[in-house]
């Protein structure tokens, strides 16, 4: 129980507010105990240190990590004291985010047929020497794989629907877990393309 609540999602937030990345519980607690960052109350937006925030006992419902002598809050959101850039950061190339980057969507009939229904294909076939990148890659149904098979989709006589390209960095794509509701408080709606944990 203790490792899962370990690797559960924390908002990291600059010293400005702006999100800047996901780390996990774990990850966020030694920022704030190396006096590195703050914890966040999304309540009140208050911020504590370590000892401030250990004092503070989980209400009913919170998620709490139980030491022998005391119990403390699983932070959702922390803040760094010293960084205020945004980080140069890319998209891992994955089958997880490219299905973020698509929106489970086939890319050539635009059906939602579900994510075991939903194939990557590559617009450059492998056997003609596409590679397996961001550009090059596009969720594509079954059907719709088919009939493309090993050529390009303008001898398939069909048409992309969107461009694929690299998306650009944001903590969704690197989030390992749902986000958690009190993000909402500091991110746009354009974070949000899955649903909200209660």
């Amino acid at each position: 129980m203790v490792g899962r609540i370990l690797d559960r999602p924390t908002l990291v937030l600059n010293r400005n507010w702006q999100p800047i990345h996901v780390s996990t519980v774990q990850r966020a607690l030694i920022l704030v105990w190396n006096e590195a960052a703050q914890v966040v109350d999304p309540r009140d937006y208050e911020l504590y240190d370590w000892v401030d925030w250990a004092k503070i006992p989980p209400g009913e419902g919170e998620l709490y990590l139980q030491s022998v002598r005391s119990q403390m809050r699983v932070p959702e959101v922390i803040a760094l004291r010293t960084f205020d850039k945004l980080p140069e950061r890319n998209v891992s190339f994955s089958r997880r985010n490219l299905f973020k980057r698509d929106h489970y969507t086939c890319q050539y009939c635009g059906c939602q047929p579900g994510m075991h229904e939903l194939t990557i294909d590559h617009v450059l076939p492998r056997s003609r020497g596409g590679a397996s990148s961001w550009e090059n890659c596009v969720l594509a149904c079954v059907e719709c794989n088919k009939r493309k098979a090993d050529k390009l989709p303008d001898e398939a006589r069909m048409k992309i629907r969107q461009k694929p390209i690299r998306p650009r960095w944001r903590p969704l794509y690197a989030a390992t877990h749902i986000p958690i509701q009190s993000w909402t408080k500091f991110l746009s709606e354009a974070y949000w393309n899955v649903e909200l944990e209660p």
